[in-house]
């Protein structure tokens, strides 16, 4: 095994290790068990605001009052608190916001008009690949009435910096593609440069002779590319007696 690889055994532990920060920091990770298998996967739902056109670039935070969801009756704690979020945020007053602009003479900010703002459900599954021997990201995207978001929607909600670069690759890095624990459709995060961009991050840690928690310094780096926040605070918790140690060049 190259020293960019994770084992399965490995990527487990990295998982019940993420899941014990995530409950004390209240980020929502739980390890999801398939029935009938030894099988599982990390899972993470929340809800978010974005702007769902590829010509407008602020789409940070600004969340319209018109789409505030009421709780579900099953929605857990997590989601509770992000719908609350959501509601204490006030749309913004696009006259006043454009003549701030006008006045500040910044042309890489557009205005947002309400009706472009969307509360979307975010679905993140942390699953193992045995073909790249690294984790994988799949997740999927719906409306509030359950609507999932096509191909194209959810490039466009991708940030204009990411999708640039992103759309390059021969792959186009997102694509669509069963889930292969739940045979349900998923968007996929494509593993194949994982190894490529973890290698020195490994490696660094080796020389360091530093612990690494794989699945987590990978999320750290892929997460932003879907709108995924991953709290700094998750660096601060660790401890070495509980993280896995970088492996061992070859």
């Amino acid at each position: 095994m190259s020293s960019s690889e994770l084992s399965e055994e490995n990527f487990r532990h990295c998982c019940q290790l993420l899941v014990q920060l995530s409950q004390q920091l209240e980020d929502g990770w739980s390890w999801e068990s398939v029935t009938g298998s030894e099988e599982g996967y990390l899972k993470k739902t929340e809800l978010r605001a974005v702007v769902l056109d590829s010509s407008l670039v602020w789409e940070h935070e600004e969340f319209s009052s018109e789409e505030e969801p009421d709780a579900p009756c099953d929605s857990s704690p997590h989601q509770q608190k992000q719908q609350q979020e959501l509601s204490d945020v006030a749309a913004p007053d696009d006259c006043v916001t454009a003549d701030m602009d006008a006045d500040s003479g910044d042309d890489c900010v557009c205005p947002v008009a309400a009706s472009s703002r969307k509360v979307l459900q975010y679905e993140y599954h942390v699953l193992y690949s045995c073909s790249y021997a690294t984790p994988v990201l799949y997740f999927r995207v719906s409306t509030l009435n359950g609507k999932s978001l096509s191909l194209e929607d959810l490039w466009s909600s991708v940030t204009p910096c990411f999708r640039r670069r992103l759309q390059k690759s021969p792959l186009n890095t997102i694509t669509l593609q069963e889930h292969p624990l739940l045979a349900q459709p998923f968007f996929m995060l494509h593993p194949c440069k994982t190894q490529e961009f973890m290698s020195p991050v490994l490696q660094v840690a080796h020389d360091q002779k530093r612990p690494v928690n794989y699945v987590l310094t990978w999320l750290s780096v892929v997460a932003p590319v879907v709108g995924l926040e991953l709290p700094l605070k998750y660096c601060t918790q660790l401890h070495q007696s509980s993280i896995i140690r970088s492996p061992e060049p070859d």
